[in-house]
């Protein structure tokens, strides 16, 4: 298995979950996992642009993140190109529910080998990450 699916109902509409997405102040408050902090250093959030942070866990640890924006389309999907190791692409899509939004997130691994040894970290990390963009989402005013 390569891909991991996650999903997560958000009482708000999709164009209120992609602004979470799309804005990168709010963007660095949600990404990653639960006692994960960021410094975006490039967030250049369109088709091609590039995305290069530093997630800062919990236990002090810094993680050097290289990514790409390989699609943008407002406001029902993104998909991140993860060009530092471990290699990945996230697809993130947005539709509308009769609560809200249903949030996908599919991560494919280019590597099954990889992707088998880090899952017990990549799934509930996953989870954590649809929590917090949860949490953004509903702590903004409409959403």
């Amino acid at each position: 298995m390569t891909t991991f699916r996650t999903f997560r109902d958000i009482p708000a509409s999709p164009e209120q979950v992609f602004a979470a997405i799309s804005d990168p102040q709010r963007l660095a408050r949600w990404w990653g996992p639960a006692g994960f902090t960021n410094t975006f250093n490039v967030c250049e959030f369109k088709p091609g642009g590039r995305w290069s942070l530093v997630m800062h866990g919990p236990d002090g640890k810094k993680y050097p993140s290289e990514n790409a924006f390989a699609e943008v389309e407002p406001p029902t999907r993104v998909v991140v190109q993860h060009v530092s190791e471990p290699k990945y692409r996230l697809t993130i899509t947005l539709a509308p529910s009769a609560g809200g939004t249903t949030v996908s997130w599919a991560q494919t691994f280019e590597s099954a080998e990889i992707a088998s040894r880090i899952e017990h970290i990549v799934v509930p990390a996953n989870d954590q990450n649809l929590e917090r963009l949860s949490s953004e989402v509903l702590r903004m005013p409409g959403g």
